[in-house]
């Protein structure tokens, strides 16, 4: 079933009992476990440059990034040759002018990008845009039931293998990780260039990572974060552009890292959910 939102199409997924986190993976997924959710909508897309564009336009706002004294954000950048895995900090750099419109900084513009998930947003951003939408960011759970796809405990949010009939499902690191891509210049691909899920939803794995409502409850181990610290953490899910299987295999439905509210970095994104009136409440 699918519902107009005020700024993208939605899939409504139904209420039910659900079987959530890994056991067999990262720490901070543990333990599996069956979870209640109230049926709810969420937006079929990451919020897109256009869309992000037009709430700008329409309300004025100024992103975290713009607000810092000096105003940047955090930029990946490729190194040259293998380096430590422990070190996010020798591809992460702060760079001053990197915004949602300027995504590598220095008077950069964001080209052809209209239809590609919008980065560089705090979780104060993504919760603004939500208000001026009518909308709200999923909870966790609520994410998480909906990479799934309606598949009980699978691996992947489109089964058990990692690439189906040679398939690559979702926009993810191919190469050696940080220093060598199979694709010139990693970044962000358009929305639905990839697969949809069992409930007609794009992007949920791989592309940008996605900010949630909750707050993280574990200590995040993932460099792949970028530079961030602190005790407030908020839950962010579903991998980006920059998951390597030798790094971070963490495109997956129950992967989840935590961040500072304020982050912002070229690799996070949001999408939107809406609670339903109770007959709409259940399976179809």
């Amino acid at each position: 079933m699918r519902c107009e939102g005020t700024t993208a199409a939605m899939a409504i997924i139904p209420g039910g009992r659900y079987r959530l986190g890994s056991d067999d993976h990262y720490p901070e997924e543990r333990p599996a476990r069956w979870a209640e959710v109230s049926g709810f909508a969420i937006d079929v897309t990451p919020v897109t440059h256009a869309a992000f564009a037009r709430f700008v336009a329409e309300t004025g706002w100024i992103t975290t990034a713009e607000r810092l004294e000096p105003a940047g954000s955090a930029v990946f950048t490729m190194t040259d040759g293998p380096v430590d895995l422990g070190r996010p900090d020798l591809w992460w750099r702060f760079v001053e002018g990197a915004a949602w419109h300027s995504p590598q900084g220095g008077g950069s513009v964001a080209v052809d990008l209209e239809h590609h998930p919008v980065t560089h947003v705090s979780l104060e951003d993504a919760l603004a845009y939500c208000d001026w939408a009518g909308k709200r960011l999923p909870t966790e759970a609520e994410w998480e039931v909906a990479a799934r796809g309606g598949l009980d405990h699978a691996v992947y949010a489109w089964g058990d293998t990692f690439a189906p009939n040679e398939q690559l499902m979702a926009n993810l690191w191919r190469g050696a990780f940080p220093w060598w891509s199979e694709t010139p210049g990693p970044g962000t691909t358009p929305v639905g260039a990839y697969p949809a899920n069992g409930y007609g939803l794009f992007d949920m794995i791989g592309n940008v990572w996605e900010w949630t409502s909750d707050r993280f409850d574990r200590k995040s181990t993932c460099g792949c974060s970028g530079p961030a610290a602190g005790d407030d953490l908020r839950t962010l899910k579903g991998g980006s552009y920059l998951c390597a299987g030798e790094y971070c295999a963490r495109y997956r439905p129950a992967a989840r890292i935590g961040l500072t509210p304020k982050t912002s970095t070229g690799h996070i994104g949001f999408r939107c959910a809406l609670h339903l009136p109770s007959r709409l409440d259940e399976a179809p």
